[in-house]
Protein backbone atom coordinates (compact mmCIF):
# COMPACT_ATOMS: atom_id res chain seq x y z
CA UNK A 1 0.00 0.00 0.00
CA UNK A 2 1.71 3.49 -0.76
CA UNK A 3 1.46 6.28 1.39
CA UNK A 4 0.68 9.53 0.99
CA UNK A 5 3.35 11.17 2.58
CA UNK A 6 6.79 9.02 2.36
CA UNK A 7 10.38 9.97 2.81
CA UNK A 8 12.89 7.90 1.63
CA UNK A 9 16.67 8.87 3.50
CA UNK A 10 15.28 12.72 2.78
CA UNK A 11 18.70 15.24 4.10
CA UNK A 12 18.28 18.54 4.12
CA UNK A 13 21.90 20.28 4.54
CA UNK A 14 22.27 24.64 4.87
CA UNK A 15 25.44 26.33 4.04
CA UNK A 16 25.80 29.15 6.63
CA UNK A 17 29.13 31.09 5.91
CA UNK A 18 31.70 28.67 5.98
CA UNK A 19 29.41 26.03 8.22
CA UNK A 20 27.67 23.24 7.15
CA UNK A 21 24.10 22.44 8.96
CA UNK A 22 21.87 19.15 8.44
CA UNK A 23 18.90 20.06 9.40
CA UNK A 24 17.49 16.61 8.52
CA UNK A 25 19.66 13.51 8.44
CA UNK A 26 17.97 10.62 6.13
CA UNK A 27 15.33 10.59 7.51
CA UNK A 28 12.84 8.01 6.63
CA UNK A 29 8.73 8.13 7.19
CA UNK A 30 5.33 7.14 5.86
CA UNK A 31 1.87 8.52 6.46
CA UNK A 32 -0.83 6.91 5.54
CA UNK A 33 -4.56 8.73 4.23
CA UNK A 34 -6.33 9.28 7.02
CA UNK A 35 -3.87 9.46 10.26
CA UNK A 36 -3.59 11.37 12.92
CA UNK A 37 0.31 12.41 13.24
CA UNK A 38 2.25 14.56 15.24
CA UNK A 39 6.50 15.71 14.05
CA UNK A 40 7.57 16.90 17.70
CA UNK A 41 11.01 18.16 18.95
CA UNK A 42 12.59 20.99 20.66
CA UNK A 43 14.09 24.05 18.29
CA UNK A 44 16.43 22.45 15.99
CA UNK A 45 15.23 19.06 16.26
CA UNK A 46 14.37 19.58 11.87
CA UNK A 47 10.75 19.24 12.52
CA UNK A 48 9.99 23.07 10.54
CA UNK A 49 12.28 21.12 7.54
CA UNK A 50 10.24 18.22 7.74
CA UNK A 51 7.29 20.63 7.68
CA UNK A 52 8.57 23.20 5.19
CA UNK A 53 9.72 19.41 3.10
CA UNK A 54 5.98 18.30 3.22
CA UNK A 55 4.16 21.15 2.39
CA UNK A 56 6.33 21.98 -0.71
CA UNK A 57 7.88 25.13 0.64
CA UNK A 58 11.36 23.26 0.39
CA UNK A 59 12.81 20.50 -1.77
CA UNK A 60 15.40 17.54 -0.07
CA UNK A 61 19.12 17.88 -0.60
CA UNK A 62 19.36 14.29 -1.34
CA UNK A 63 16.69 11.76 -0.96
CA UNK A 64 13.36 11.03 -2.05
CA UNK A 65 9.89 12.69 -0.85
CA UNK A 66 6.66 11.41 -2.41
CA UNK A 67 3.49 13.33 -1.92
CA UNK A 68 0.47 10.68 -3.18
CA UNK A 69 3.03 8.57 -5.15
CA UNK A 70 4.63 12.30 -6.79
CA UNK A 71 7.94 13.33 -6.67
CA UNK A 72 8.27 16.18 -5.30
CA UNK A 73 12.03 16.85 -5.49
CA UNK A 74 11.97 16.68 -9.19
CA UNK A 75 9.52 19.51 -9.51
CA UNK A 76 10.07 23.09 -10.67
CA UNK A 77 8.24 25.78 -8.69
CA UNK A 78 5.66 26.27 -10.78
CA UNK A 79 4.96 22.61 -10.52
CA UNK A 80 5.27 22.88 -6.36
CA UNK A 81 2.59 25.68 -5.97
CA UNK A 82 0.16 23.79 -7.82
CA UNK A 83 0.76 20.61 -6.06
CA UNK A 84 0.04 23.11 -2.94
CA UNK A 85 -2.19 24.69 -3.71
CA UNK A 86 -4.49 21.23 -4.52
CA UNK A 87 -3.25 19.09 -2.19
CA UNK A 88 -2.13 20.97 1.23
CA UNK A 89 -4.33 23.26 3.43
CA UNK A 90 -2.27 24.85 6.16
CA UNK A 91 -2.71 25.91 9.54
CA UNK A 92 -0.29 28.23 11.18
CA UNK A 93 0.95 29.66 14.39
CA UNK A 94 -0.05 33.03 13.69
CA UNK A 95 -3.31 32.27 11.74
CA UNK A 96 -1.70 34.50 8.72
CA UNK A 97 -5.25 36.04 7.81
CA UNK A 98 -5.49 39.34 5.84
CA UNK A 99 -6.76 42.31 8.22
CA UNK A 100 -8.62 43.96 5.22
CA UNK A 101 -10.56 41.37 3.97
CA UNK A 102 -13.36 39.91 6.03
CA UNK A 103 -13.27 36.15 6.77
CA UNK A 104 -15.45 35.03 3.85
CA UNK A 105 -12.91 36.46 1.67
CA UNK A 106 -9.77 35.13 4.00
CA UNK A 107 -11.05 31.49 3.65
CA UNK A 108 -11.88 32.30 -0.22
CA UNK A 109 -8.20 33.24 -1.22
CA UNK A 110 -6.19 29.84 -1.79
CA UNK A 111 -9.78 28.69 -3.54
CA UNK A 112 -8.93 31.96 -5.97
CA UNK A 113 -5.42 30.88 -6.75
CA UNK A 114 -7.03 27.58 -7.61
CA UNK A 115 -9.15 28.95 -10.17
CA UNK A 116 -12.20 28.42 -8.71
CA UNK A 117 -14.97 30.02 -10.11
CA UNK A 118 -16.06 33.00 -7.64
CA UNK A 119 -19.89 31.43 -7.13
CA UNK A 120 -18.17 28.19 -6.55
CA UNK A 121 -15.37 29.86 -3.94
CA UNK A 122 -18.25 31.48 -1.89
CA UNK A 123 -20.09 28.09 -1.52
CA UNK A 124 -17.23 26.13 -0.61
CA UNK A 125 -15.64 28.67 1.67
CA UNK A 126 -19.18 29.70 3.25
CA UNK A 127 -19.66 25.83 4.35
CA UNK A 128 -16.23 25.43 5.44
CA UNK A 129 -17.24 28.65 7.82
CA UNK A 130 -20.15 27.28 8.92
CA UNK A 131 -18.73 23.47 9.85
CA UNK A 132 -16.30 25.50 12.28
CA UNK A 133 -19.15 27.35 13.59
CA UNK A 134 -18.48 30.72 12.33
CA UNK A 135 -21.60 30.43 9.75
CA UNK A 136 -22.86 33.84 11.63
CA UNK A 137 -19.84 35.97 11.23
CA UNK A 138 -18.91 35.91 7.33
CA UNK A 139 -18.42 39.75 6.97
CA UNK A 140 -16.33 40.10 10.03
CA UNK A 141 -13.05 40.98 10.07
CA UNK A 142 -10.16 39.55 11.96
CA UNK A 143 -9.42 42.19 13.90
CA UNK A 144 -13.21 41.63 15.71
CA UNK A 145 -12.76 38.34 16.03
CA UNK A 146 -10.75 36.46 19.22
CA UNK A 147 -7.54 34.23 18.80
CA UNK A 148 -9.54 30.80 18.90
CA UNK A 149 -12.23 32.34 16.30
CA UNK A 150 -9.19 33.30 14.23
CA UNK A 151 -7.34 29.83 14.20
CA UNK A 152 -11.14 28.51 13.31
CA UNK A 153 -11.38 30.78 10.27
CA UNK A 154 -7.33 29.60 9.61
CA UNK A 155 -9.15 25.77 9.94
CA UNK A 156 -11.94 26.60 7.66
CA UNK A 157 -9.27 28.20 5.10
CA UNK A 158 -7.24 24.66 5.25
CA UNK A 159 -10.65 22.60 4.45
CA UNK A 160 -12.20 25.08 2.45
CA UNK A 161 -10.39 23.41 -0.98
CA UNK A 162 -10.84 19.33 0.40
CA UNK A 163 -7.04 18.78 0.58
CA UNK A 164 -5.58 15.73 1.16
CA UNK A 165 -3.40 16.81 3.79
CA UNK A 166 -4.25 19.45 6.65
CA UNK A 167 -0.57 20.64 7.76
CA UNK A 168 -1.07 22.28 11.37
CA UNK A 169 1.87 24.10 12.51
CA UNK A 170 1.91 24.71 15.80
CA UNK A 171 -1.63 25.64 16.26
CA UNK A 172 -2.44 26.38 19.44
CA UNK A 173 1.16 28.23 20.49
CA UNK A 174 -0.89 31.61 20.19
CA UNK A 175 -3.73 30.78 22.47
CA UNK A 176 -4.77 30.17 25.72
CA UNK A 177 -4.74 26.70 27.20
CA UNK A 178 -8.89 26.10 27.12
CA UNK A 179 -9.14 27.85 23.68
CA UNK A 180 -5.88 25.77 22.53
CA UNK A 181 -7.86 22.14 23.56
CA UNK A 182 -10.73 22.95 21.56
CA UNK A 183 -8.65 23.70 18.38
CA UNK A 184 -6.81 19.73 19.00
CA UNK A 185 -10.76 18.94 19.62
CA UNK A 186 -11.20 20.49 15.98
CA UNK A 187 -8.30 18.76 14.69
CA UNK A 188 -9.49 15.73 16.53
CA UNK A 189 -12.73 15.85 15.06
CA UNK A 190 -11.11 16.40 11.38
CA UNK A 191 -9.34 13.10 11.76
CA UNK A 192 -12.24 11.26 12.80
CA UNK A 193 -14.21 12.46 9.42
CA UNK A 194 -11.17 10.72 7.54
CA UNK A 195 -8.90 13.88 7.14
CA UNK A 196 -5.19 13.43 6.76
CA UNK A 197 -3.77 15.32 9.76
CA UNK A 198 0.29 16.30 10.11
CA UNK A 199 0.80 18.59 13.54
CA UNK A 200 4.11 20.34 14.35
CA UNK A 201 5.03 20.71 17.32
CA UNK A 202 7.24 21.05 20.32
CA UNK A 203 4.90 20.00 23.03
CA UNK A 204 4.55 16.62 24.32
CA UNK A 205 1.60 17.33 25.97
CA UNK A 206 -0.07 18.49 22.23
CA UNK A 207 1.40 15.78 20.42
CA UNK A 208 0.15 13.08 22.29
CA UNK A 209 -3.08 13.75 21.21
CA UNK A 210 -2.49 12.51 17.82
CA UNK A 211 -2.63 9.02 17.15
CA UNK A 212 1.14 8.31 16.32
CA UNK A 213 4.22 10.62 16.84
CA UNK A 214 7.24 11.45 15.39
CA UNK A 215 10.00 12.52 17.34
CA UNK A 216 12.81 13.89 16.15
CA UNK A 217 16.38 15.18 17.33
CA UNK A 218 19.19 16.97 15.47
CA UNK A 219 17.56 16.05 12.43
CA UNK A 220 17.62 12.49 13.27
CA UNK A 221 14.20 10.49 13.95
CA UNK A 222 14.37 8.89 17.79
CA UNK A 223 10.83 7.50 17.60
CA UNK A 224 7.88 6.70 16.06
CA UNK A 225 5.02 4.84 16.95
CA UNK A 226 1.88 4.63 18.60
CA UNK A 227 1.31 8.07 20.96
CA UNK A 228 0.21 6.02 23.94
CA UNK A 229 2.40 3.66 24.11
CA UNK A 230 5.01 3.48 27.05
CA UNK A 231 8.12 4.28 25.02
CA UNK A 232 6.14 7.75 23.79
CA UNK A 233 6.14 8.55 27.29
CA UNK A 234 9.59 7.61 28.53
CA UNK A 235 11.05 9.37 25.32
CA UNK A 236 9.29 12.28 26.05
CA UNK A 237 10.55 12.47 29.85
CA UNK A 238 14.16 11.45 28.98
CA UNK A 239 14.37 14.69 26.51
CA UNK A 240 12.72 17.29 29.23
CA UNK A 241 14.60 15.33 32.07
CA UNK A 242 17.88 16.19 29.94
CA UNK A 243 16.64 19.73 28.76
CA UNK A 244 16.33 20.66 32.96
CA UNK A 245 19.63 19.32 33.84
CA UNK A 246 21.32 21.68 30.64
Amino acid sequence: MSALIEFQKVSKIYKMGDATVVAANEISMRIQKGEFVSIVGSSGSGKSTCMNIIGCLDVPTSGTYLLDGRDVGSMNKNELAEIRNKMLGFIFQQYNLLPKLNILENVEVPLMYRGVPRAKRHELAKAALEKVGLGDKLRHRPSQLSGGQQQRVSIARALAGDPAVILADEPTGALDSRTGREVLAMLQELHNQGHTVVLITHDNSIAVEAERIIRLEDGNVVYDGPSDAPEAVVTARKREKGAVGQ
